[in-house]
């Protein structure tokens, strides 16, 4: 009979998702704000400041994103928990949306309201809803 094991993430990898998980989510409030800025502005920095922004939290999106894969998917617990599943499908969908963001902030600047707002929109709401998830768990799982 094969003894029980509880797999336990990787301290190392723990410790590097947690250091570059929040870049993303400040990337991307900042480029919701700056959205919002130009859609009541209407200067031409704003949107692109939002594209710049995008692309930077897509970019500091992979590395978390790829530890956060293995050690839900291949290292993780099971059965896994409800909230760090809905947590990892929710950012998944928060990036898609993301790289759909870029692609419409790629255009003229006129061009991109209301659907990069809308975009920018879904994606930090996304992202929040996934780490509200995950914190409710931890407090749960604590008490």
């Amino acid at each position: 009979m094969k003894p029980s094991v509880d797999p336990r993430p990787s301290r190392i990898a723990t410790t590097v998702f947690a250091l570059l998980n929040p870049g993303p989510y400040g990337a991307f409030v900042a480029a919701l704000l700056a959205d919002i800025t130009y859609a009541r502005s209407a200067e031409i920095l704003w949107v692109k400041a939002a594209a710049w922004l995008i692309c930077l939290g897509l970019v500091a999106a992979v590395i978390p994103r790829l530890i956060n894969l293995v050690q839900i998917w291949i290292t993780g617990p099971r059965p896994r928990p409800v909230a760090v599943t809905l947590a990892f499908w929710l950012n998944a969908l928060a990036i898609v949306a993301a790289i759909v963001n870029a692609f419409v902030h790629s255009r003229d600047a006129y061009g991109t309201m209301p659907d990069g707002l809308w975009l920018s929109i879904a994606t930090v709401v996304l992202m929040v809803v996934g780490q509200v998830a995950l914190a409710l768990h931890a407090t749960h799982r604590t008490s």
